[in-house]
């Protein structure tokens, strides 16, 4: 089991990890759209989706592997009227149309509107 840890990617703002490579897959921890140059959170669904979805590519880059390798996602919205969006923005990152699952929360931390998590083959 190796810990990933990258700068490029928002650092943990709890007990947690940015993820895990165990075997020959990757795991990643749910993305909120923190922007990692600045601790900001970008305004709007799309806006905050494109940001979640960079946060995960770039931990998955770090464990040595990237988005095409992506065979099951789970995300989290804060409103399912965001689902068209947010589907617009994913579909231009998860372009192998990983296994997924998106769920409506009732709230994500910092009051964010989208979280991604995703498991990538190395």
């Amino acid at each position: 089991m190796t810990r990933i840890e990258t700068d490029r990617a928002p650092g943990a703002i709890g007990p947690y990890s940015q993820g895990y490579v165990v075997g020959n897959f990757v795991y990643t921890s749910g993305q909120i759209p923190v922007d990692p140059a600045n601790g900001q959170v970008p305004q709007g669904i799309a806006a905050q989706a494109e940001m979640s979805c960079r946060n995960v590519s770039a931990i998955l880059e770090a464990a040595g592997t990237d988005l095409s390798k992506v065979i099951k996602t789970t995300c989290f919205l804060a409103d399912m009227g965001d689902f068209a969006t947010f589907n617009e923005v994913y579909a231009k990152y998860f372009v192998g149309k990983p296994a997924r699952s998106c769920v409506a929360v009732k709230q994500l931390p910092k009051n964010v509107l989208c979280e991604i998590e995703a498991i990538a083959v190395l």
